[in-house]
Protein backbone atom coordinates (compact mmCIF):
# COMPACT_ATOMS: atom_id res chain seq x y z
CA UNK A 1 0.00 0.00 0.00
CA UNK A 2 1.42 3.43 -0.85
CA UNK A 3 2.33 5.67 2.05
CA UNK A 4 1.54 9.37 2.13
CA UNK A 5 4.16 12.02 1.55
CA UNK A 6 2.43 14.03 4.25
CA UNK A 7 2.85 13.21 7.95
CA UNK A 8 0.50 14.94 10.32
CA UNK A 9 0.03 14.74 14.07
CA UNK A 10 -3.57 14.88 15.21
CA UNK A 11 -3.96 16.88 18.40
CA UNK A 12 -7.33 16.30 19.96
CA UNK A 13 -8.31 19.53 21.71
CA UNK A 14 -11.05 22.12 21.48
CA UNK A 15 -10.77 24.48 18.47
CA UNK A 16 -10.47 28.16 19.31
CA UNK A 17 -13.45 30.35 18.47
CA UNK A 18 -12.90 32.99 15.84
CA UNK A 19 -14.90 35.13 13.51
CA UNK A 20 -16.59 33.19 10.70
CA UNK A 21 -14.91 34.19 7.47
CA UNK A 22 -15.92 33.56 3.90
CA UNK A 23 -19.67 33.50 4.50
CA UNK A 24 -21.90 36.55 4.95
CA UNK A 25 -24.49 35.42 7.42
CA UNK A 26 -26.64 38.56 7.63
CA UNK A 27 -29.34 39.20 10.19
CA UNK A 28 -31.21 36.05 11.14
CA UNK A 29 -33.66 34.98 13.78
CA UNK A 30 -32.91 31.27 13.69
CA UNK A 31 -32.08 30.44 17.32
CA UNK A 32 -34.09 27.48 18.45
CA UNK A 33 -35.26 26.83 14.90
CA UNK A 34 -34.59 23.10 15.09
CA UNK A 35 -37.26 20.49 15.78
CA UNK A 36 -38.30 19.74 19.33
CA UNK A 37 -36.48 16.71 20.67
CA UNK A 38 -36.73 14.20 23.49
CA UNK A 39 -33.80 14.17 25.90
CA UNK A 40 -32.12 11.26 24.11
CA UNK A 41 -33.24 12.10 20.57
CA UNK A 42 -30.57 13.04 18.02
CA UNK A 43 -31.03 14.70 14.64
CA UNK A 44 -28.59 13.69 11.91
CA UNK A 45 -28.51 16.10 8.96
CA UNK A 46 -27.60 13.94 5.99
CA UNK A 47 -26.65 14.55 2.38
CA UNK A 48 -28.78 12.78 -0.24
CA UNK A 49 -27.85 9.15 -0.87
CA UNK A 50 -29.58 5.88 -1.73
CA UNK A 51 -31.03 5.50 1.74
CA UNK A 52 -27.88 4.21 3.39
CA UNK A 53 -27.55 6.85 6.11
CA UNK A 54 -31.18 6.44 7.16
CA UNK A 55 -30.65 2.67 7.35
CA UNK A 56 -27.56 3.14 9.54
CA UNK A 57 -29.47 5.56 11.77
CA UNK A 58 -32.19 2.96 12.28
CA UNK A 59 -29.63 0.22 12.95
CA UNK A 60 -27.65 2.27 15.48
CA UNK A 61 -30.84 3.37 17.23
CA UNK A 62 -31.81 -0.28 17.71
CA UNK A 63 -28.33 -1.25 18.90
CA UNK A 64 -28.29 1.56 21.46
CA UNK A 65 -31.07 -0.20 23.39
CA UNK A 66 -32.78 3.04 24.24
CA UNK A 67 -29.75 5.18 25.08
CA UNK A 68 -30.49 7.36 22.05
CA UNK A 69 -32.59 7.50 18.92
CA UNK A 70 -31.44 9.01 15.62
CA UNK A 71 -33.76 10.83 13.25
CA UNK A 72 -32.41 11.90 9.87
CA UNK A 73 -33.09 15.27 8.22
CA UNK A 74 -32.28 15.63 4.53
CA UNK A 75 -30.02 18.46 3.38
CA UNK A 76 -30.17 20.02 -0.14
CA UNK A 77 -28.74 18.01 -3.01
CA UNK A 78 -25.76 20.24 -3.84
CA UNK A 79 -22.79 20.80 -1.53
CA UNK A 80 -22.91 24.61 -1.73
CA UNK A 81 -26.50 24.72 -0.49
CA UNK A 82 -25.68 22.21 2.24
CA UNK A 83 -22.84 24.47 3.38
CA UNK A 84 -25.01 27.56 3.43
CA UNK A 85 -27.85 25.96 5.36
CA UNK A 86 -25.60 24.40 8.00
CA UNK A 87 -23.44 27.50 8.43
CA UNK A 88 -26.46 29.72 8.94
CA UNK A 89 -27.97 27.39 11.50
CA UNK A 90 -24.69 26.95 13.36
CA UNK A 91 -24.14 30.71 13.44
CA UNK A 92 -27.63 31.13 14.89
CA UNK A 93 -26.93 28.66 17.69
CA UNK A 94 -29.36 25.99 16.47
CA UNK A 95 -29.30 23.23 19.09
CA UNK A 96 -30.81 20.60 16.74
CA UNK A 97 -27.54 20.14 14.85
CA UNK A 98 -26.51 17.03 16.75
CA UNK A 99 -24.81 15.19 13.88
CA UNK A 100 -23.98 16.65 10.48
CA UNK A 101 -22.71 15.00 7.30
CA UNK A 102 -20.08 17.49 6.12
CA UNK A 103 -18.23 17.89 2.85
CA UNK A 104 -14.51 18.10 3.81
CA UNK A 105 -13.76 21.42 2.00
CA UNK A 106 -16.17 23.28 4.28
CA UNK A 107 -14.92 21.91 7.59
CA UNK A 108 -12.31 24.63 8.20
CA UNK A 109 -14.98 27.31 7.72
CA UNK A 110 -17.12 25.72 10.43
CA UNK A 111 -14.29 24.79 12.78
CA UNK A 112 -12.56 28.19 12.81
CA UNK A 113 -15.36 30.06 14.64
CA UNK A 114 -15.91 27.18 17.07
CA UNK A 115 -19.15 25.95 15.50
CA UNK A 116 -18.16 22.30 16.02
CA UNK A 117 -18.18 20.54 19.38
CA UNK A 118 -14.73 19.24 20.40
CA UNK A 119 -13.98 15.60 19.64
CA UNK A 120 -13.42 13.69 22.92
CA UNK A 121 -10.05 11.98 23.18
CA UNK A 122 -11.51 8.49 23.53
CA UNK A 123 -13.78 9.01 20.50
CA UNK A 124 -10.87 10.30 18.44
CA UNK A 125 -8.77 7.28 19.33
CA UNK A 126 -11.59 4.84 18.57
CA UNK A 127 -12.60 6.38 15.24
CA UNK A 128 -9.24 7.19 13.63
CA UNK A 129 -7.47 3.84 13.92
CA UNK A 130 -6.83 2.37 10.44
CA UNK A 131 -8.39 5.40 8.73
CA UNK A 132 -6.80 6.35 5.40
CA UNK A 133 -4.40 9.28 5.51
CA UNK A 134 -6.36 11.42 3.08
CA UNK A 135 -9.53 11.24 5.18
CA UNK A 136 -7.65 12.07 8.38
CA UNK A 137 -6.16 15.12 6.73
CA UNK A 138 -9.55 16.29 5.53
CA UNK A 139 -11.03 15.93 9.04
CA UNK A 140 -8.32 18.07 10.63
CA UNK A 141 -8.05 21.83 11.13
CA UNK A 142 -5.04 23.54 12.76
CA UNK A 143 -3.64 20.12 13.67
CA UNK A 144 -6.82 19.24 15.56
CA UNK A 145 -9.25 16.48 14.70
CA UNK A 146 -12.52 18.42 14.45
CA UNK A 147 -14.73 15.88 12.65
CA UNK A 148 -14.90 12.09 12.33
CA UNK A 149 -14.21 10.49 8.92
CA UNK A 150 -17.23 8.49 7.74
CA UNK A 151 -16.74 7.61 4.10
CA UNK A 152 -14.07 8.83 1.75
CA UNK A 153 -14.08 9.33 -1.98
CA UNK A 154 -11.44 9.69 -4.63
CA UNK A 155 -11.04 9.70 -8.37
CA UNK A 156 -9.11 6.93 -10.05
CA UNK A 157 -8.06 6.46 -13.66
CA UNK A 158 -10.49 4.38 -15.68
CA UNK A 159 -9.39 3.19 -19.10
CA UNK A 160 -10.46 1.11 -22.06
CA UNK A 161 -8.07 -1.82 -22.21
CA UNK A 162 -8.26 -1.99 -25.99
CA UNK A 163 -7.20 1.66 -26.37
CA UNK A 164 -4.34 1.37 -23.89
CA UNK A 165 -3.07 -1.75 -25.64
CA UNK A 166 -3.30 -0.15 -29.08
CA UNK A 167 -1.37 2.85 -27.76
CA UNK A 168 1.33 0.60 -26.33
CA UNK A 169 0.82 1.66 -22.71
CA UNK A 170 1.76 -0.68 -19.88
CA UNK A 171 -1.07 -0.06 -17.43
CA UNK A 172 0.52 -2.19 -14.73
CA UNK A 173 2.71 0.86 -14.06
CA UNK A 174 1.75 4.44 -13.19
CA UNK A 175 1.03 6.60 -16.23
CA UNK A 176 1.29 10.35 -16.71
CA UNK A 177 -1.12 12.91 -18.10
CA UNK A 178 1.21 13.35 -21.05
CA UNK A 179 1.02 9.63 -21.83
CA UNK A 180 -2.76 9.41 -21.77
CA UNK A 181 -3.14 12.64 -23.75
CA UNK A 182 -0.80 11.27 -26.40
CA UNK A 183 -2.61 7.93 -26.42
CA UNK A 184 -5.98 9.63 -26.92
CA UNK A 185 -4.49 11.79 -29.68
CA UNK A 186 -2.88 8.91 -31.61
CA UNK A 187 -5.93 6.67 -31.27
CA UNK A 188 -8.35 9.47 -32.19
CA UNK A 189 -10.24 9.12 -28.90
CA UNK A 190 -11.39 11.53 -26.20
CA UNK A 191 -10.36 11.89 -22.56
CA UNK A 192 -12.95 11.85 -19.81
CA UNK A 193 -12.36 14.95 -17.68
CA UNK A 194 -14.73 17.46 -16.09
CA UNK A 195 -14.48 20.86 -17.77
CA UNK A 196 -17.69 22.49 -16.57
CA UNK A 197 -17.70 25.70 -14.53
CA UNK A 198 -18.48 23.82 -11.35
CA UNK A 199 -16.84 22.38 -8.24
CA UNK A 200 -15.45 19.59 -10.43
CA UNK A 201 -13.10 22.14 -12.04
CA UNK A 202 -11.64 23.04 -8.65
CA UNK A 203 -11.24 19.33 -7.92
CA UNK A 204 -9.31 18.86 -11.16
CA UNK A 205 -7.10 21.94 -10.82
CA UNK A 206 -6.26 21.14 -7.20
CA UNK A 207 -5.35 17.55 -8.02
CA UNK A 208 -3.09 18.66 -10.88
CA UNK A 209 -1.31 21.26 -8.75
CA UNK A 210 -0.90 18.88 -5.80
CA UNK A 211 0.34 16.14 -8.14
CA UNK A 212 2.94 18.59 -9.46
CA UNK A 213 4.21 19.14 -5.93
CA UNK A 214 2.45 22.44 -5.23
CA UNK A 215 -0.53 23.77 -3.29
CA UNK A 216 -3.18 26.33 -4.11
CA UNK A 217 -2.77 28.10 -0.76
CA UNK A 218 0.48 28.65 1.13
CA UNK A 219 -0.80 29.04 4.70
CA UNK A 220 -4.33 27.72 5.24
CA UNK A 221 -4.54 29.48 8.60
CA UNK A 222 -3.86 32.97 7.21
CA UNK A 223 -6.48 35.71 7.42
CA UNK A 224 -8.21 37.23 4.41
CA UNK A 225 -5.77 40.15 4.50
CA UNK A 226 -2.67 37.98 4.70
CA UNK A 227 -3.63 34.87 2.74
CA UNK A 228 -1.09 33.95 0.10
CA UNK A 229 -1.95 31.82 -2.91
CA UNK A 230 0.54 29.80 -4.93
CA UNK A 231 -1.40 29.10 -8.10
CA UNK A 232 1.08 31.27 -10.02
CA UNK A 233 3.88 28.76 -9.59
CA UNK A 234 5.63 26.03 -11.60
CA UNK A 235 3.01 23.57 -10.34
CA UNK A 236 0.20 25.91 -11.40
CA UNK A 237 1.73 26.40 -14.83
CA UNK A 238 2.04 22.62 -15.25
CA UNK A 239 -1.60 22.20 -14.28
CA UNK A 240 -2.68 24.89 -16.72
CA UNK A 241 -0.71 23.19 -19.48
CA UNK A 242 -2.69 19.96 -18.99
CA UNK A 243 -6.08 21.72 -18.91
CA UNK A 244 -5.17 23.95 -21.85
CA UNK A 245 -3.86 21.11 -24.01
CA UNK A 246 -6.95 18.98 -23.47
CA UNK A 247 -9.18 21.96 -24.23
CA UNK A 248 -7.35 23.46 -27.21
CA UNK A 249 -6.54 20.13 -28.87
CA UNK A 250 -10.10 18.89 -28.53
CA UNK A 251 -9.00 15.89 -26.49
CA UNK A 252 -11.94 16.30 -24.13
CA UNK A 253 -14.52 16.21 -26.91
CA UNK A 254 -16.92 18.95 -28.04
CA UNK A 255 -18.91 18.85 -24.80
CA UNK A 256 -15.92 19.53 -22.54
CA UNK A 257 -16.95 23.08 -21.45
CA UNK A 258 -20.13 21.72 -19.84
CA UNK A 259 -18.94 18.23 -19.02
CA UNK A 260 -19.66 16.87 -15.52
CA UNK A 261 -18.85 13.49 -13.96
CA UNK A 262 -21.95 11.88 -15.47
CA UNK A 263 -21.24 13.37 -18.89
CA UNK A 264 -17.70 12.04 -18.75
CA UNK A 265 -18.99 8.56 -18.00
CA UNK A 266 -21.43 8.56 -20.91
CA UNK A 267 -18.68 9.61 -23.32
CA UNK A 268 -16.28 7.05 -21.85
CA UNK A 269 -18.80 4.27 -22.43
CA UNK A 270 -19.13 5.29 -26.08
CA UNK A 271 -16.99 4.54 -29.11
CA UNK A 272 -14.69 7.50 -28.43
CA UNK A 273 -13.88 6.48 -24.86
CA UNK A 274 -10.25 5.98 -23.88
CA UNK A 275 -9.17 7.23 -20.42
CA UNK A 276 -11.21 8.96 -17.74
CA UNK A 277 -10.65 10.37 -14.25
CA UNK A 278 -13.78 9.80 -12.21
CA UNK A 279 -15.25 8.43 -8.99
CA UNK A 280 -16.10 4.81 -8.06
CA UNK A 281 -19.77 5.27 -9.04
CA UNK A 282 -18.56 4.50 -12.56
CA UNK A 283 -18.54 0.77 -11.85
CA UNK A 284 -22.08 0.23 -10.51
CA UNK A 285 -23.47 2.68 -13.07
CA UNK A 286 -21.86 0.77 -15.93
CA UNK A 287 -23.01 -2.57 -14.54
CA UNK A 288 -26.53 -1.20 -14.24
CA UNK A 289 -26.46 -0.06 -17.88
CA UNK A 290 -25.41 -3.54 -18.99
CA UNK A 291 -28.16 -5.15 -16.91
CA UNK A 292 -30.70 -2.74 -18.37
CA UNK A 293 -29.60 -3.64 -21.88
CA UNK A 294 -28.51 -0.12 -22.80
CA UNK A 295 -24.81 -1.02 -22.88
CA UNK A 296 -23.07 -4.06 -24.30
CA UNK A 297 -21.23 -6.43 -21.96
CA UNK A 298 -18.12 -6.02 -24.10
CA UNK A 299 -17.79 -2.41 -22.91
CA UNK A 300 -17.76 -3.51 -19.27
CA UNK A 301 -15.21 -6.21 -20.06
CA UNK A 302 -12.99 -3.61 -21.72
CA UNK A 303 -12.72 -1.37 -18.63
CA UNK A 304 -9.59 -1.29 -16.49
CA UNK A 305 -8.50 0.96 -13.65
CA UNK A 306 -5.44 2.38 -11.93
CA UNK A 307 -4.26 5.28 -9.81
CA UNK A 308 -4.87 8.88 -10.87
CA UNK A 309 -2.34 10.00 -13.54
CA UNK A 310 0.97 11.46 -12.43
CA UNK A 311 2.22 14.82 -13.65
CA UNK A 312 5.76 13.49 -14.11
CA UNK A 313 7.18 9.95 -14.05
CA UNK A 314 9.12 10.59 -10.84
CA UNK A 315 6.43 12.47 -8.85
CA UNK A 316 3.79 10.55 -6.88
CA UNK A 317 0.25 11.44 -7.85
CA UNK A 318 -2.09 13.24 -5.43
CA UNK A 319 -5.64 12.16 -6.31
CA UNK A 320 -8.69 14.21 -5.32
CA UNK A 321 -10.17 13.65 -1.88
CA UNK A 322 -13.90 13.73 -1.26
CA UNK A 323 -16.39 11.97 0.96
CA UNK A 324 -18.26 12.86 4.12
CA UNK A 325 -17.13 13.56 7.67
CA UNK A 326 -19.40 13.69 10.71
CA UNK A 327 -19.45 16.76 12.92
CA UNK A 328 -21.36 17.69 16.06
CA UNK A 329 -22.80 21.16 16.49
CA UNK A 330 -21.26 23.15 19.33
CA UNK A 331 -24.74 24.06 20.62
CA UNK A 332 -26.10 20.51 20.51
CA UNK A 333 -28.00 19.56 23.67
CA UNK A 334 -26.55 16.04 23.50
CA UNK A 335 -22.92 16.14 22.32
CA UNK A 336 -21.93 13.07 24.36
CA UNK A 337 -24.75 10.99 22.93
CA UNK A 338 -24.02 12.37 19.46
CA UNK A 339 -20.43 11.16 19.62
CA UNK A 340 -21.58 7.81 20.99
CA UNK A 341 -23.90 7.49 18.00
CA UNK A 342 -21.14 8.54 15.61
CA UNK A 343 -18.94 5.71 16.85
CA UNK A 344 -21.71 3.32 15.84
CA UNK A 345 -22.30 5.05 12.49
CA UNK A 346 -18.65 4.83 11.42
CA UNK A 347 -18.08 1.27 12.58
CA UNK A 348 -16.16 -0.95 10.19
CA UNK A 349 -19.27 -3.05 9.61
CA UNK A 350 -21.43 -0.04 8.74
CA UNK A 351 -18.80 1.45 6.43
CA UNK A 352 -18.52 -1.83 4.52
CA UNK A 353 -22.30 -2.13 4.25
CA UNK A 354 -22.58 1.47 3.06
CA UNK A 355 -20.01 0.85 0.31
CA UNK A 356 -21.78 -2.27 -0.94
CA UNK A 357 -25.27 -0.77 -0.86
CA UNK A 358 -24.65 2.90 -1.66
CA UNK A 359 -21.29 2.84 -3.47
CA UNK A 360 -19.48 5.17 -1.06
CA UNK A 361 -15.99 3.92 -0.13
CA UNK A 362 -14.97 3.37 3.50
CA UNK A 363 -12.49 5.66 5.21
CA UNK A 364 -11.35 2.75 7.39
CA UNK A 365 -8.99 0.29 5.70
CA UNK A 366 -10.31 -2.63 7.76
CA UNK A 367 -13.68 -2.33 6.03
CA UNK A 368 -12.05 -3.28 2.74
CA UNK A 369 -11.51 -6.80 4.13
CA UNK A 370 -15.23 -7.49 3.85
CA UNK A 371 -15.46 -10.10 1.04
CA UNK A 372 -18.60 -8.45 -0.36
CA UNK A 373 -16.59 -5.38 -1.28
CA UNK A 374 -14.18 -7.21 -3.58
CA UNK A 375 -17.14 -8.90 -5.27
CA UNK A 376 -19.01 -5.64 -5.80
CA UNK A 377 -16.00 -3.38 -6.46
CA UNK A 378 -13.07 -5.36 -7.89
CA UNK A 379 -11.06 -2.11 -7.95
CA UNK A 380 -11.50 -1.62 -4.19
CA UNK A 381 -7.78 -1.98 -3.45
CA UNK A 382 -7.00 0.74 -5.99
CA UNK A 383 -9.58 3.00 -4.33
CA UNK A 384 -8.09 2.31 -0.90
CA UNK A 385 -4.55 2.97 -2.12
CA UNK A 386 -5.69 6.18 -3.80
CA UNK A 387 -7.24 7.41 -0.56
CA UNK A 388 -3.96 6.90 1.26
CA UNK A 389 -2.24 9.45 -0.99
CA UNK A 390 -5.23 11.67 -1.80
CA UNK A 391 -4.88 15.42 -1.26
CA UNK A 392 -7.78 17.52 0.07
CA UNK A 393 -8.84 20.70 -1.61
CA UNK A 394 -7.55 23.87 0.11
CA UNK A 395 -8.38 23.71 3.82
CA UNK A 396 -9.23 27.30 4.63
CA UNK A 397 -12.18 29.30 5.97
CA UNK A 398 -12.18 31.04 2.58
CA UNK A 399 -12.69 27.91 0.52
CA UNK A 400 -15.85 29.16 -1.16
CA UNK A 401 -14.09 32.25 -2.54
CA UNK A 402 -11.09 30.24 -3.70
CA UNK A 403 -13.15 27.55 -5.39
CA UNK A 404 -15.47 30.02 -7.13
CA UNK A 405 -12.48 32.07 -8.27
CA UNK A 406 -10.84 29.02 -9.82
CA UNK A 407 -14.05 28.04 -11.58
CA UNK A 408 -14.34 31.51 -13.11
CA UNK A 409 -10.75 31.78 -14.32
CA UNK A 410 -10.03 28.20 -15.44
CA UNK A 411 -13.08 27.75 -17.66
CA UNK A 412 -13.63 27.00 -20.44
CA UNK A 413 -10.55 24.75 -20.70
CA UNK A 414 -9.76 25.92 -24.24
CA UNK A 415 -9.28 29.47 -22.93
CA UNK A 416 -6.75 28.45 -20.29
CA UNK A 417 -3.26 29.79 -21.02
CA UNK A 418 -0.30 28.47 -19.00
CA UNK A 419 1.40 31.85 -19.36
CA UNK A 420 -1.62 33.82 -18.17
CA UNK A 421 -4.22 31.81 -16.24
CA UNK A 422 -2.23 30.90 -13.08
CA UNK A 423 -1.34 34.54 -12.40
CA UNK A 424 -4.77 35.76 -13.42
CA UNK A 425 -6.54 33.41 -11.02
CA UNK A 426 -4.02 34.11 -8.25
CA UNK A 427 -4.54 37.87 -8.56
CA UNK A 428 -8.31 37.66 -8.95
CA UNK A 429 -8.87 35.48 -5.88
CA UNK A 430 -6.51 37.61 -3.79
CA UNK A 431 -8.47 40.75 -4.71
CA UNK A 432 -11.72 39.00 -3.80
CA UNK A 433 -10.35 38.03 -0.40
CA UNK A 434 -9.15 41.61 0.16
CA UNK A 435 -12.64 42.90 -0.63
CA UNK A 436 -11.44 44.72 -3.74
CA UNK A 437 -13.17 42.52 -6.31
CA UNK A 438 -16.54 40.75 -6.50
CA UNK A 439 -16.96 37.14 -7.52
Amino acid sequence: MPTSRRTRNIVKSRPKAAVLAGLVIGTMAMSGCGPAQADNSLTWYINPDAGGQAAIAEKCTAESEGRYSIETSLLPSDAASQREQLARRLAAGDSSLDIMSLDPPFIAELAEPGFLAPVPDDVAAATTENVVEGALTGATWKDELVTIPFWANTQILWYRKSVAEAAGLDMSKPVTWEQIMEAARTQDKTLGVQGARAESMTVWVNALIESAGGSIIVDPEATADTVELDIDSPAGVAAADVVSTIGKDGLGGPGLPTQTENDSLIAFQGDSGSFMVNYPFVWPATNAAVEAGTLDQSVLDDIGWGLYPQMTPDQETAPPLGGIDLGVGAESDNPELAYEAIQCIVSVENQAEYFVTNGNPPSNTEAYNDPRIAETFPMANTIRDSLQIAAPRPQTPFYNEISTGIQQTWTPPADVDPDVTPKESDDFITLVLRGEQLL
